[in-house]
């Protein structure tokens, strides 16, 4: 996103943050291709809730038209970002900045409900490993000790609705920290081909860290030298999303410190989140004279793993995998980073693997970040759309390339009784290498 430091008189409301070029704000033609691929005009039919009614109110706020009222925080944050309107965009409309622009604005303003708690918990907490593994282990012994107590005394059914759901979308915590096991240097199997750097993730290292695990031992089999930083830091997508954009720009800094110098073919991701973000380091850097061209540079070189693997021809698993999958497209991998053959061809490489096609996969889920917890109701509509299709293809296996969805997937389907189990796509193929081997 283009920061400038005087801004056209189009944008002379909005505050000196983040704002995007004027010709974003006045690319939108008004066709209305967005309106069938937006999620929350499919629930409420309301022109203000697509993607050219919101548009029209950010340049309402950016020309000082209408203040940063409550209805305008309302449909920002009612907004997924899932940017599907981005992939139908006869304009080339960048949605997705504008959206985020906007946030920081609220942000800016502090008139966001909750405002207090998302700037602790961004600047207190995701911004040290440290803390945030603290913060884990608690809810691990929670969800380990307390919760099954509640359960027991009957206690549980009687907390709120909103607190049960929480409780109930949240993963759980891993038990093993992928950082504290994994040394930061791991040698593959056979020669080395590639030399690669691995981001561990926030939400990945204490919540998925055996996704974690599969992808290094992928990255192994694979002829990789995998390079895992100690002291790397949250990519900062969660705050930018949330308007935060200084956070974000700290912790991609000390991202950028860490992996520039270590002579990496690749930084490979597999949350699609993550990788999203740090392949707009350069975008997010372009004016800071001391880093836009290792911010460019850590771009150009981020990749998510299964888009790595297929660039550099995996190595085909020998043994038959006999499953039935079905793959839905995350947000992040198929509209922000246009990733979307990719995850497939690598499941259908599997030999044995049926591969079936999702209808809607790339329609949105829900879970949004933290939009399945700040609102609950509107994620389950738009959630419950998705089960129905995942049910109608028989699958074994519902595989994703993002830890938000996989968590808002499993619960979908839990809540629909369906046996089908959620899968990253590293899992299963680390799963067919491992059969191979008789592991």
């Amino acid at each position: 996103m283009t920061h400038k430091k005087d801004p056209k008189a189009l944008l002379q409301h909005f505050h000196e943050v983040e704002i995007p070029d004027d010709d974003i704000l006045t690319q939108c033609m008004h066709c209305g291709l967005c309106l069938p691929v937006c999620p929350t005009y499919s629930l409420t039919g309301m022109e203000r809730s697509s993607p050219r009614g919101r548009i029209r109110l950010i340049k309402e706020v950016a020309a000082g038209h209408l203040e940063i009222s409550k209805t305008f925080i309302e449909e920002m944050y009612f907004c997924l970002d899932c940017q599907a309107c981005v992939t139908v965009c006869p304009a080339g409309v960048k949605y997705g900045q504008l959206v985020e622009a906007a946030r920081s604005q609220i942000y800016e303003s502090g008139k966001e409900p909750g405002f207090w708690i998302k700037k602790f918990f961004f600047r207190s907490v995701f911004t040290s490993f440290g803390r945030l593994k603290l913060l884990a282990r608690l809810i691990r012994f929670y969800q380990k000790y307390v919760e099954p107590l509640l359960h027991k005394l009957g206690i549980y059914r009687l907390l709120p609705r909103r607190l049960r759901s929480m409780q109930e979308l949240a993963p759980r915590i891993s038990g093993k920290f992928f950082d504290d096991y994994i040394p930061e240097r791991s040698m593959p199997r056979d020669q080395v081909r590639y030399r690669v750097g691995m981001l561990t993730g926030c939400l990945m290292n204490i919540m998925f860290s055996d996704i974690n695990a599969d992808t290094a031992e992928v990255l192994q089999w694979n002829d990789c030298e995998v390079i895992t930083p100690k002291l790397q830091v949250c990519c900062g997508s969660l705050a930018a999303h949330n308007g935060d954009f200084e956070i974000a720009k700290t912790l991609a800094r000390q991202n950028i410190d860490i992996f520039f110098n270590l002579n990496l073919d690749a930084i490979v991701i597999n949350s699609a989140g993550c990788s999203a973000f740090m392949k707009e380091y350069g975008q997010l850097l372009v004016n800071e004279a001391d880093y836009c061209e290792k911010a460019a540079k850590i771009s150009q070189i981020t990749l998510d793993v299964s888009e790595f693997l297929l660039k550099n021809n995996l190595k085909i698993p020998s043994q038959t995998f006999n499953r039935r999958v079905t793959y839905h497209d995350a947000c992040h991998l198929i509209h922000t980073q246009g990733i979307s053959q990719q995850p497939r061809q690598l499941l259908k490489l599997i030999p044995g693997l049926e591969f079936i096609e999702l209808d809607e996969a790339s329609w949105c889920c829900g879970s949004a970040g933290i939009y399945n917890l700040t609102r609950y109701d509107d994620s389950m509509k738009i959630l419950n759309r998705k089960i129905e299709n995942i049910k109608k293809t028989g699958a074994d296996f519902v595989v994703t390339g993002n830890p938000g969805c996989m968590g808002q997937l499993a619960y979908g389907l839990k809540k629909a009784n369906l046996p089908i189990q959620v899968l990253h796509p590293i899992t299963l193929l680390n799963q067919a290498y491992k059969n191979a081997q008789g592991k």
